[in-house]
């Protein structure tokens, strides 16, 4: 099983997308009303200054009334934002978390209770396969919030490369959300507040790990740090031992030794430049992009 798998390597590990059980998702959704978490409201701004040109770029494309597939669409609020614009025929929400989901697209199909509107719980990381009520026509995927980061570059290309791919995706195109590099003490305030909700976003995953896995992890032995690996340009969160500990589920175990971490997210962080080049590695085309005052995120277009 890929948790134990995880526990066991060299340098321990646990995925991102065990953050979101209820609990997480709720955290999350604290997260991105801190002061500290510049990107949900940077990107936010962004989509109010620009969601007329997005509208336009799309019709410039040839796509009218798009099928808008919104990847990690936890509360929808971000989606919500645009379906006045983008007018889409059909809003497919998909999400790992699927009681928050479905709580979630319930919201939006009463704010716009003509809108064709698909759930789908899924974990999209490991595969693309929709189901068949999901329109193959205009398909454009929706991928805000910089969710793109959790993923090594290496691993970003592939991603996007079953977007466009005919067979899995199908994408016509993709409207994507990335944070930007900026300077170390403002990356790692936004993943370290000061009111401690990331850290218990954090160790919320050890609870989650627990259920899923068996575990017996006490959160109360972790401690939180996040910090910016600049060879990298990414952002790093672990969970550190606070003193030698033995955590064992049914048919394993793990000795951690104090001061050993798990490591439990990467964000990288991208250039302008480097996104663009990504996204042509990747089989999309006609790039255009849009980004705040700061030049701190930015929100792109590529036709597949």
């Amino acid at each position: 099983m890929e948790l134990a798998e995880g526990l066991n390597a060299v340098s321990a590990t646990v995925a991102p997308k065990y953050f979101y059980d209820t609990l997480g998702s709720q955290l999350f959704e604290a997260i991105t009303r801190l002061d500290e978490y510049y990107p949900t409201r940077t990107e936010a701004g962004i989509f109010d200054a620009a969601s007329g040109d997005f509208a336009a770029t799309l019709a410039g494309a040839g796509i009218g009334h798009p099928c808008l597939i919104d990847l990690g669409a936890g509360s929808c609020a971000k989606a919500t934002r645009l379906i006045p614009h983008l007018q889409p025929r059909q809003y497919v929400p998909v999400d790992i978390s699927v009681d928050f989901l479905r709580e979630a697209a319930e919201q939006v199909q009463s704010t716009f209770p003509a809108l064709d509107i698909v759930g789908v719980g899924m974990d999209f990381s490991a595969g693309l396969a929709l189901p068949p009520q999901v329109q193959r026509d205009n398909r454009v995927f929706f991928y805000p919030g910089s969710s793109l980061g959790n993923f090594s570059p290496a691993e970003a290309q592939a991603f996007l490369q079953r977007l466009a791919d005919p067979a899995q995706g199908a994408a016509r195109g993709l409207l994507l959300g990335i944070d930007l590099v900026k300077d170390k003490a403002t990356l790692e305030a936004a993943y370290d507040d000061s009111l401690g909700v990331t850290a218990a976003f954090n160790k919320n995953v050890l609870r989650h790990v627990n259920t899923l896995l068996g575990s017996d992890f006490d959160v109360h032995q972790w401690r939180h740090i996040a910090l910016f690996n600049e060879a990298e340009s990414r952002i790093e969160m672990h969970l550190q031992a606070l003193h030698n500990l033995t955590v064992r589920w049914p048919g394993g175990e793990r000795r951690f030794r104090g001061g050993e971490r798990i490591h439990t997210e990467s964000s990288c962080k991208y250039t302008v430049a480097s996104m663009s080049a990504l996204l042509r590695r990747a089989g999309f085309k006609q790039i255009s992009y849009w980004t705040d005052p700061k030049d701190w995120f930015a929100v792109f277009w590529a036709a597949a």
